[in-house]
């Protein structure tokens, strides 16, 4: 069979599943559709977690960067899998016991304000559709390539699934759905990592194999050999960064609070029974993730070794059949400027005339590609195809599932009808999932960038707004509303209107040059910058205005006692 039959057939048994399983799970109340009725098992509950969080970003993109900017790139390892850390240990179990399972809800609450509620309703939707963004245009690249559509159909394709089951099943469904998925993408994440670096160095662990020596009888380890390959095209040596120190740590500050202000990985903790559950899930979630984080590393030198033997020097007319593949999407692209028939690959711009680079190739398809540039079996292109769609399918179903609890229950029961009949408030919940949907397709087919520099400007506004909000709501029992609203505002204002000028180029002829950047900090770490604003402003001003209620106090005080943890409160 052809990559593509195994491709129709692996996909489509997938899809089969995820969609059998939201007929199952199907929810038949709002704590169902919220929080899976809170009774889902902390091993299925840490899957569906890690299949939550570990995006498309993660599956697809994060191996790409690393592959192109070698030590640069462990600043999303790090960022990641640090905010995870410090979102499990620092806000999960006092959030758990404060008994609410949305950001906009603690806010409102702990802040005594439905003008803090709906401030933080508006930054869970700019941050959840940023976010949701990255994983269509994910879904959209793997269809293009594997089923060969065009991306834009490959997204609505994938916005159809989502539609599906996350709209009948709500968080039941998609929870028991990740668990799936999660079981999919690190099948597929790790297949082909196992098989190459048996090829490459005769490891059968990847990670032993990322420092192990080549098995061509060189006695050179694989990194050296990386080093060596791009001194030789002129590359920074791949275990060099070109990153200013401020800019690597903004970034990776950035990614750990703004991972631990995601409003779709907290409402996670919610969904088993009791608190010692929701450290359990924590706990497996960790080790679930371990294993596609400590891979990735992996795989990008793996697929950057191969890529530049395969490539490079070679003639064009002679290349494999995955290159004039991916050509195709737009996403690997050739000039032969010196029209020698041979393909050049070095740095700069293939478009650009003083360079030698002959070939544009895109950071998102490393992974995808890789099986194909290794020469694995077609059923193993597939898996990864497969795999694939799985992590960005999983995350964007928890995205929407914010947007949706944001408008049906932290905006439209809470403020406008509070007096609503459950009935009422499902049928909000399902009307702004497929609202929802409806947007996030839009924002695939035209995102601010690639799939993880999309997410990551998703993680700076979570780190501008969410993340000071929530851990002086816990931590600071002077914390008031008027700091909490201010420092929100300020933070994700900031956040976005940096964003806008350096990422997009709004309101200026063109994108500023890096030289540009606020003391040197690139529109991905800045939200380190708006995050230590918020704080400054929240701390400020809340200093300057009147305390909260004694019974708030009192609140925050308790909160940090574990005695007493109860289940999340639906009122």
């Amino acid at each position: 069979m052809t990559v593509q039959t195994w491709t129709f057939l692996i996909v489509g048994l997938t899809f089969a599943l995820y969609i059998a399983i939201a007929i199952w799970a199907r929810a038949g109340s709002t704590h169902e559709f919220y929080t899976a009725g809170g009774g889902v098992h902390p091993i299925a509950n840490g899957m569906a977690t890690a299949a939550d969080w570990m995006s498309a970003a993660s599956f697809i993109s994060m191996a790409g960067i690393i592959s192109f900017a070698g030590y640069d790139g462990s600043v999303y390892l790090m960022g990641w899998t640090g905010g995870y850390v410090l979102l499990a240990l620092l806000l999960a179990p006092y959030l758990r016991k404060f008994g609410k399972f949305t950001v906009p809800d603690f806010i409102g609450d702990r802040y005594y304000s439905n003008t803090a509620r709906t401030v933080a309703v508006v930054c869970a939707i700019v941050v959840s559709f940023t976010y949701v963004a990255g994983q269509m245009r994910g879904v959209g690249l793997v269809f293009s390539r594997f089923l060969e559509v065009e991306i834009n159909t490959g997204v609505y394709i994938g916005t159809a699934i989502v539609f599906f089951y996350a709209i009948i099943g709500g968080m039941k469904g998609i929870t028991y759905t990740q668990v799936a998925q999660y079981c999919v993408l690190i099948f597929a994440f790790m297949v082909p990592a196992i098989f190459i670096s048996l090829n490459m160095t005769g490891e059968i662990i990847p990670q032993l194999g990322f420092i192990g020596e080549m098995s061509d009888g060189s006695g050179m380890s694989l990194l050296d050999k990386l080093d060596g390959l791009h001194r030789e095209l002129g590359f920074e040596e791949y275990t060099n960064g070109t990153k200013s120190t401020i800019d690597v740590f903004a970034i990776t500050f950035a990614l750990m609070a703004g991972t631990a202000g995601l409003p779709h990985v907290i409402v996670r903790f919610f969904t088993v029974p009791k608190v010692k559950d929701a450290r359990i899930s924590a706990g497996w979630a960790l080790l679930f993730i371990a294993i596609l984080y400590t891979t990735a590393p992996a795989i990008a030198a793996f697929a950057r070794t191969n890529l530049i033997d395969t490539m490079h020097n070679q003639p064009y007319s002679e290349m494999p059949e995955w290159f004039k593949k991916w050509e195709e999407t737009g996403l690997i692209a050739f000039t032969d400027k010196n029209a020698d028939g041979l393909i050049t690959y070095g740095p700069g711009a293939m478009t650009d005339a003083t360079t030698a680079n002959e070939v544009y190739i895109d950071n998102d398809i490393m992974v995808l590609a890789n099986p194909e540039i290794a020469g694995l079996p077609d059923w193993v292109i597939a898996l990864v195809a497969a795999g694939a769609l799985a992590a960005a399918l999983s995350t964007a179903a928890g995205l929407l599932l914010v947007i949706s609890t944001a408008i049906s229950r932290d905006l439209m029961r809470m403020q406008v009808k509070p007096d609503m009949s459950e009935k009422e408030e499902l049928w909000w919940a399902r009307g702004g999932a497929a609202g929802a949907v409806i947007i996030a397709a839009y924002f695939g087919i035209n995102p601010p960038g690639f799939v993880a520099a999309t997410v990551a400007l998703a993680f700076g506004l979570a780190a501008a707004s969410f993340f000071p909000a929530i851990v002086l709501g816990i931590f600071d029992k002077r914390m008031n509303r008027e700091g909490a609203i201010s420092g929100m505002v300020i933070g994700i204002l900031l956040m976005f209107g940096y964003m806008a000028v350096f990422k997009l180029g709004w309101f200026v002829d063109e994108v500023p040059p890096s030289s540009s950047w606020w003391f040197g900090i690139s529109p991905e770490g800045f939200g380190t910058v708006a995050m230590m604003v918020n704080l400054v402003v929240a701390a400020t001003v809340s200093r300057m205005t009147s305390p909260p209620p004694a019974a708030v106090q009192s609140i925050v005080e308790d909160i940090r006692i574990p005695k007493g943890a109860g289940a999340a409160i639906d009122h």
